[in-house]
């Protein structure tokens, strides 16, 4: 708005009707409103990245982004989907490496709570006193090294989301104050006896068996009823095969971006062998075999050899050689890579006779795709 009759009424009654600034006629109108229209376009352009960054950071945690299209992964997009606008305690249950902690956060930032604080504590790296500290504060003098109030996590995260990993590592003693907080929605900090209200939603993990643990009386029985509300279990990834090569080559794109490197693809008997791994470490695992692969790699293409040694060997060969472990260790050791080549060889061998040459049902009796196979075969001179 621009007028030469600055009066208050005027000015309220312009901003009610939708105008954002007002500028009064004067010597300097050209330079005034150049500076005013500049401010205002700043104004919307921060309003505008404010807007963009929260869209960015609440689609960073997005249940798409959260890779795999496998049926049991499916499955789990269903149930977080459909429990993340609730307030229940969840339990989520997996091997380490399965993306607990990203389901965590996509639980929080698709919930009412999305706009406070997600925090995150591994109860399995700190000892009885500071996981007590950590999670519910302390009070001067708590102990030796507490020179002044502290806060907590549960405090920090109010109104938000605190994930709890390896909850089965808790010791008894703090397990009874976080059932306390499960129950009464209140708790008191290390060494104090003020009583504080605990506004928060508590996700949980583990990658133990917290019923067997109850039964053999190592978890109380009324906290695991208290947390396993609503418990989501996450397949590992040797359950879900099919969503290897699109983890795969997520790694590799993000790796190679971050190393400068044209790294683009993975090849085929490369992929065939991911696939064919048990991938014990799971997910994470698999990133760090594919950050290796990405750095070794010197063409655009991840090629077998640029693969870590135990992907390369494949779970059948540790079956294999499982099977074939001597009754007695001998005395003077054994070299233990040329040991499992020659098994590999031999189980090669021994398939493609049985099945008279026929590659693909030798492939299938040693219950590894017929790419790999042909690797195998390549590799070892065997026709």
């Amino acid at each position: 708005m621009m007028t030469a009759y600055g009066s208050k009424e005027t000015v309220l009654e312009a901003l009610r009707l939708g105008a954002t600034d007002y500028v009064e006629k004067t010597p300097n109108l050209r330079d005034e409103l150049t500076l005013r229209v500049r401010k205002e376009l700043d104004r919307k352009r921060l309003q505008q990245e404010n807007v963009l960054m929260k869209r960015t950071l609440k689609t960073a945690h997005q249940f798409s982004n959260i890779i795999g299209t496998s049926e049991p992964m499916l499955a789990v997009f269903q149930l977080v989907e459909t429990i993340a606008p609730t307030t229940s305690t969840v339990l989520i249950a997996g091997e380490s490496g399965t993306g607990k902690e990203l389901v965590a956060r996509a639980i929080h930032f698709n919930s009412a709570r999305k706009d406070r604080p997600f925090v995150a504590l591994n109860c399995g790296a700190l000892s009885e006193t500071l996981l007590d500290s950590e999670l519910f504060g302390h009070v001067r003098g708590a102990f030796t090294s507490a020179d002044s109030n502290k806060k907590g996590l549960i405090e920090i995260a109010e109104k938000g989301t605190i994930f709890l990993d390896e909850i089965g590592e808790m010791s008894p003693l703090v397990q009874v104050k976080l059932l306390r907080v499960l129950q009464e929605r209140k708790f008191r900090r290390l060494g104090g006896t003020d009583e504080v209200d605990a506004d928060i939603r508590i996700i949980a993990a583990t990658n133990r068996d917290l019923s067997k643990m109850v039964a053999e009386g190592k978890f109380r029985e009324d906290l695991f009823y208290r947390i396993n509300v609503i418990p989501v279990r996450l397949p590992p990834l040797r359950e879900r095969r099919e969503d290897i090569p699109q983890l795969a080559a997520h790694f590799v794109t993000r790796f190679a971006k971050l190393m400068g490197k044209p790294v683009t693809a993975i090849s085929g008997d490369a992929l065939e062998l991911l696939k064919g791994y048990a991938w014990p470490g799971n997910i994470r695992e698999l990133e760090n075999a594919m950050e290796r692969a990405v750095a070794l790699e010197q063409t655009p293409t991840v090629l077998v050899d640029s693969l870590p040694d135990q992907v390369r060997t494949g779970t059948h060969v540790a079956a294999a050689v499982a099977a074939a472990v001597p009754g007695s260790f001998p005395a003077a050791g054994f070299h233990l890579e040329e040991h499992v080549q020659h098994l590999e060889r031999e189980y090669i061998a021994e398939a493609l006779r049985r099945a008279g040459g026929v590659k693909v049902k030798a492939a299938e009796l040693l219950g590894m795709s017929f790419r790999s196979f042909r690797y195998y075969t390549k590799k070892y001179n065997l026709k």
